[in-house]
Formats: structure tokens, sequence, C-alpha cells
């Protein structure tokens, strides 16, 4: 006799928790909000690299030298000496203490100033700079242009990139969530429920996540709460699918609702809590990283997750119940009719066909996969300064136009800090190959400051030579650090390649544990990670030639690789739980054929719509104009249909149905039914 469902299932108290959940959780969100973004100069930049403790050292010197926008006054014509000295007088009025005088370009067509920011948050510093926008375009002579670049400015104009980004981020998820599951559900009133239990938990996580973050003195920054706003919709959705997907079988079996959602927990909870728990871990990993912002993604998506799980496995089931069958309509589930495991849908046909010839099923799945990792083998990482907007600001145009009259490197020039003698430092950057010119702008606490002009434009591969040969000509000092956005991008790209070596395994690790333990095998873990790695290099590979062809990104942003390895595989971890797990239940009474090809029937529809929902849901990502979530985006997206539309639905079954009982060894399944494995 089965066990009477808890009491909380019946549909008269089962509306309660719900609604506590919408008056608290909306509560919450309106009387505590986001925690703001309290941002270091550093927290973007790997610790332990001299880049990194240049910028740190900078902090403490007077007026904020470490940030400085460099002022372009520029004409189409060489400036007569009137006009040079109205520009002058424009500059002297907006001047402050620190300022490098006004210096003129061998043309006579430019003038250029440098002013130090004081402000080191980015929404201050970004109105600094429209200030200072406006004050120097007042009083200009006819025909004379003033333009503001240099460090400040650029960061100035990534801050206003994120200006309502977050809401808009938020409606265009929200609104693709609500179309795809009125696609999926077919259902006026059903999408309803998941959507605002998701949409609730999204909010309530970005609250927990970033106070958190700020109690514990973890850096965040802006993109922090969209990629998490991205990742709480599409795993929250994901479980809503499985778990609804499931409770609507039930109802062909039983005529109570709260015995069928009781079934349905119950089997549904199991994949779920290890899904999550696989994904949290996972994500945990990047506390690894050198980077800090990288550090707080992962502790803010880890507690995301948490909470997405908690309210698909407590308050959905709840509100789904206090529902009558009506909610499915026009699709109302009937007593009697079959299951999805036990119908002939086209998931089960391609199970069949897939069965018929597991060996060339498999080959050809994986012959695809390699195809399109072979396209890693052109990637090109490293995105400068001005390769990270989509739409071209101010200081980047600026940028342009002081290279056309100054050398390239003078908008951002590399910066040295040393307490050896300034001259012999002086010196010996001078005499580096590549180095146009040298000299002291300041000096606090006994460090010098030497700024350092080098021949090719920031973020190029011409400048990072050139910043080689100047570390080379520096290495003797010992007390000499060099840093700037150039160096800085070096010992980036220096950080992320030690990232992935170490963050990179221990997701593995940690999967296969998971795996491991959901299943009670060996060898079912170890194939289902080796299709993950292979569906995560054919996106990388796919990722990267459509960034690069379709859209003209010229380079991969060296953070991609790493957060794009983690989501895929974590993410690609739920679909394989989702599909392995029912089929190990299934296999129990089929055996382990059978149990395959009747997990496929069951798991195929919802496996796929949740795919497609998640794949949207990371396109959103393009909707901010900066190339790195766009590229970000791309590359998640192509992955997770790979792995729904590919190795979800045809590899992994053909190498589970050609191993077949060897595929869950050493765990037995049942021999009544079993059939040797296909050839």
């Amino acid at each position: 006799m089965a066990a009477r469902p808890p009491a909380i299932l019946r549909p008269r108290f089962a509306w309660i928790l719900p609604v506590l959940y919408l008056v608290i959780g909306s509560a919450l969100i309106g009387a505590v909000g986001t925690a703001p973004v309290d941002r270091s100069a550093t927290d973007q930049l790997p610790d332990g690299y001299d880049s990194t403790e240049v910028v740190r050292l900078l902090e403490d010197f007077p007026s904020g030298d470490g940030q400085v926008a460099v002022v372009l006054f520029s004409a189409d014509e060489a400036l007569d000496p009137a006009a040079s000295q109205a520009v002058a007088d424009v500059f002297a009025r907006v001047a402050g203490q620190g300022a490098v005088p006004l210096q003129a370009s061998e043309d006579g067509t430019a003038l250029v100033g440098v002013l130090p920011m004081p402000s080191t948050d980015a929404a201050e510093l970004a109105d600094d700079v429209d200030k200072l926008r406006a004050a120097v375009r007042e009083g200009l002579p006819d025909g004379v242009r003033a333009e503001v670049t240099g460090p400040a400015a650029i960061q100035g104009d990534l801050a206003r990139v994120f200006e309502g980004a977050d809401v808009t981020l938020l409606i265009v998820t929200a609104s693709v969530v609500a179309l795809l599951l009125i696609i999926t559900y077919r259902s006026p009133v059903l999408w309803l429920v998941p959507l605002l239990v998701v949409g609730i938990a999204d909010q309530v996580a970005a609250v927990t996540a970033t106070h958190a973050l700020t109690g514990l003195g973890v850096a965040f920054d802006q993109s922090t709460t969209g990629i998490l706003s991205v990742l709480v919709f599409g795993a929250g959705t994901d479980y809503a699918l499985l778990l609804i997907s499931r409770y609507r079988d039930e109802l062909h079996r039983t005529p109570s609702r709260p015995e069928a959602m009781a079934r349905a927990w119950r089997r549904t909870a199991e994949a779920v809590l290890a899904s999550a728990a696989t994904v949290v871990v996972a994500l945990l990993a990047l506390l690894l990283s050198a980077f800090p912002t990288t550090r707080g993604l992962g502790l803010a998506c880890a507690i995301g997750v948490v909470v997405a799980a908690g309210a698909v496995l407590v308050v959905l089931p709840l509100a789904l119940v206090g529902f009558p069958r009506g909610i499915f309509w026009p699709r109302r589930p009937v007593v009697g009719e079959p299951t999805l495991s036990e119908g002939r849908s086209a998931w089960r046909r391609i199970g069949d066909a897939v069965a018929r010839r597991p060996l060339w099923s498999a080959t050809a799945g994986m012959l695809l996969l390699a195809v399109l990792a072979s396209g890693a083998l052109g990637i090109r990482s490293g995105l400068s300064e001005a390769d990270q907007f989509i739409d071209t600001p101010e200081s980047i145009a600026a940028a342009s136009r002081l290279a056309e009259s100054f050398p390239a490197g003078s908008a951002d020039p590399a910066v040295v800090l040393t307490r050896d003698d300034a001259d012999t430092v002086v010196a010996a950057a001078e005499s580096a190959d590549g180095v146009a010119s040298a000299r002291v702008v300041g000096e606090h606490d006994g460090r010098t400051r030497v700024d350092v002009v080098l021949d090719h434009a920031p973020g190029t591969p011409q400048a990072q030579a050139d910043l080689a040969s100047l570390r080379t000509a520096l290495a003797d000092l010992p007390d000499t650090l060099v840093g700037g956005t150039d160096a800085e991008n070096v010992d980036s790209d220096a950080a992320a390649r030690d990232d992935r070596a170490l963050v990179l395994p221990v997701i593995l690790l940690v999967v296969l544990l998971a795996l491991g333990l959901l299943l009670r095998a060996l060898v079912a873990p170890v194939v289902l990670v080796l299709t993950v790695v292979a569906t995560y290099l054919a996106a990388l590979g796919a990722g990267w030639l459509i960034s690069h062809t379709v859209f003209g990104f010229d380079r991969l942003d060296v953070g991609v690789p790493l957060q794009a390895f983690l989501f895929l595989v974590a993410l690609g971890v739920d679909y394989n739980i989702f599909l392995v797990a029912r089929a190990a239940e299934e296999a129990e009474e089929h055996g382990a054929r059978e149990g395959m090809l009747r997990a496929l029937a069951a798991t195929g529809g919802v496996i796929t719509s949740a795919g497609v929902l998640l794949a949207a849901v990371f396109a959103v990502l393009g909707v901010l104009p900066l190339v790195v979530l766009a590229q970000l985006g791309i590359v998640i997206c192509v992955g997770v249909l790979l792995d729904t539309l590919l190795v979800r639905t045809v590899l992994v079954p053909a190498l589970a149905l050609r191993l077949g009982d060897r595929f869950w060894w050493p765990r037995r399944q049942a021999t009544r039914s079993s059939q040797p494995a296909a050839r």
C-alpha cells in the first residue's frame, strides 16, 4: 500500500507556502535590494603580479595618480597661435594639481594634456569623465574638437555600458523564458507558475549573493549580477521543466494530485539535488582563481543555484498542487493515458534508430564534435581595451585620433614604479626597443613614477612586444615594477592560463565524483565526462568561428574559455543526470538497453526544451554591448545546443547501448530483460 502524501500537499494547505514565498520574497527584494558594487582598482586583475601591485601602489599616490584622463584637442589643420592659446586657457581652467602640461604634436594639429582623476568608483568615475568632457568643450575656438580618452575615460565609458543593463537583461531574459515556456507547455496558464517561482528566486538570489559577497569582502563587478540572473533563470527553469514533466506523467497514473506530486517529487528530487550540488561545487572551484571578480562570480552563482533549486523543490510543487488539472489545459492529463516512457514518441523512435546502429551513431557524433573542435586551433586570445566595446565610445575613438599625431602609446603609457635611482630607470627604459620616451611624473613614499610611452598602440601584439623589451631592460633593477594597461593584459593572459591549468581539472574531478556517487558506477561517469569535454571543445571551436567570421571579433577574451568551460560542464551535467538517472531507474526493471530507450523517450522532450531555453537565455547576454559577454553567450549557446540535440540525444545513448551492461559496471542491473551489447 502506497504511503499517504504529506498533509502539506493537500490542496487546502498547499497554497500557504507559495503565498508566503511571494510576499516575503517581494518584501526582501523591495526593502533590501542588491548591494552596490564596491569596486577596487585591482578587482579585475590577478593577484601576485607586478602590474597588479603597481595599480595598488598608485592608489596611494596624491591626487589619485592611479587613474588619469588624457584630453585631446585636435583640428583638421595646424592651430594658429591664437587658437593654441585659447586651448591652453581652457585646459588651465580644468587642470588641477598633478596635471601634465599641454604638449603639441609635430604637425601642429593637436594638443594633448593629462589630468589625474581622484575617483576609483566606477559610477563616480563615469560622472567625473562626463563633467570633464563638458568642461573642456566650453570656450573652444571654431574648428577645434575636444575629446577625453586614457584609462580613466575608458573605465568611465565601460561603467556607462552597465547603466540600466541589469533591468534590460532581466526583462529580456524573463521574456525569452516566458515565450519558450508557452511553446513548451502549449498552455495559456501553466507557464506563469514556474516563471513566477523562478523570477522571485532570481531576485532573491541577487540580493542574497551581493550582500553575502559584500559581507565576506569578496569582490564582484557589474557583470556578476547579469550572469547570475541568466544562470538562475536557466538552471531554475531546467529543474522546473523536469519536475513538471514527471508530475504530468504521474497524473496519468493516479487521480490524486497530492499523490502524483509526492511520487514525482521523490523521483525528481534526487536528480535535481545531485545536479545542483555538482554545479555548486563546480562553481566554488572558481574560488581558486587568481582574479578577485572571478572568485566573486563563482560564489555568487553558487548561491544562485542553491536558491533556484530550493525554490523549485520546495515552492513549485506546492504551487502546482494548489491548482486543478485544468492548469495543463488544453493538454489536460487523463488517468490511464500512456506515460512518456511508455509511448511511441519521436524520442523513442530516435532511440530505436540509434539502437539499430549504435557504433555508427557514436562514431558520427564524435566525428562531428571533432570537426567543430578543430576551429579552436585558430583562436587568438587577449582583447585590448579598444576591442571590449561593440559600439565605439569616445575614449576609444579619441585614442585612435591621438595616435595620428603622437606616438601610438601616448594615450595609455606603461607605468614604472621604482625605489631605484630615477635617472638610471629612465635611461634604461629609453634604451629598450619599442620605447618612444620616458619621463618622471611623480613621487610618493620613496617611490618614483615614470611614464613610458611605447611606439605601438595599446593592446596590440606589437605593444606587448615593446613591453617585453621594456621589462627586460629593467630586469636588473630589483626595486622596479612595470605596470600599465599592456602589462595588465600580459599578466592577465598568464594568470588565465594558470587558472585553466588549475581549475579545469578540479571541475572535472568534482563532476566525475558526483556522477559516480549518483550512479554508483565507474564506467558511466567516465564516459559522460568525456562527452562533456568533447562538447566543450566543439562549442569553443564553433563559438570562435561564429565570433570571428560572423560578428568580426578579432580576438577572444582570455576569461571566456574558463567561464564557458565551467558553465558548459556544470550545466551539461544537468542533462547527463536527467537522462542517466532515469535510465538507471528504468534499467532496474527493464534492463540496460530498454532502460536507456525508455529514459530517452521520457526525458527527450524535457531535455530538449530545457536546452533550447537555456541556450536562448545565455544568448541574451548579447544585449549588453560588451564583446566578452557576447562571446561568452555565443560559446555557451552553441555548447548547450550541441549537448541537447546531439550528445544527450544520440551520442550518450549510442555509447550506452554499445556498452550494454558494461556501461553501468560495477552496478548490477536487472537481468531478466537485459540484452547483450549492440554491435
